[in-house]
């Protein structure tokens, strides 16, 4: 009691899937203000390093572009090498007072690399090269599972048919998909 209540923003379902040397990253483009959808055409992802890196993200706009920068910063200092700037971010990100006040999540996969960093320090790799973050992402995720293993489609349309499946699922996700490849 008397503490104010911030709005919950939910907003967004990225994925990520790497298959037979080829990376798609796409994500949904629905922006809700706790129970108000605010804009139907969010771009959440963005390609980093000279188009070797595609990232989407998950959470607060704001936070997570401050976060995008300072990825892109990290990249740059280590020569484009994902991991290192990944665990680089997220040690800055979990030890920096002002960065550990972000609330966002990041999705980033390259040709042969998919990571989930997030504001806690964790930078994981997924065994199964399939990143999902975001209000759909287990609907997506699940989706993403069950097609890498039972079908042949490529990244990109596991990205779309699953981003399909969570758009129709979860009321935080709509279908304005956007993809980008590697």
């Amino acid at each position: 009691m008397g503490q104010e209540s911030k709005p919950l923003i939910r907003s967004t379902t990225v994925l990520g899937v790497i298959r037979d040397g080829k990376a798609a990253l796409g994500s949904d483009g629905q922006m809700t203000l706790g129970n108000t959808v605010l804009k139907h055409s969010t771009r959440k992802i963005r390609s980093l390093y000279h188009g070797r890196i595609i990232t989407g993200f998950a959470g607060a706009t704001a936070d997570a572009v401050t976060l995008l920068d300072r990825f892109e910063e990290k990249l740059d200092a280590y020569g484009g090498k994902l991991e290192r700037a990944a665990v680089e971010l997220a040690r800055d990100w979990r030890t920096d007072k002002y960065l550990r006040r972000l609330e966002a999540m990041l999705a980033v996969v390259s040709q042969d690399k998919a990571l989930i960093i997030s504001g806690t320090g964790d930078v994981i790799e997924p065994e199964d090269s399939i990143v999902a973050i975001g209000s759909g992402s287990m609907y997506a995720l699940a989706a993403a599972r069950s097609l890498l293993k039972h079908t042949p489609l490529s990244a990109r349309e596991i990205v779309s048919e699953s981003l399909k499946i969570a758009a129709d699922i979860c009321i935080y996700t709509n279908d304005h998909i956007v993809i980008e490849e590697l």
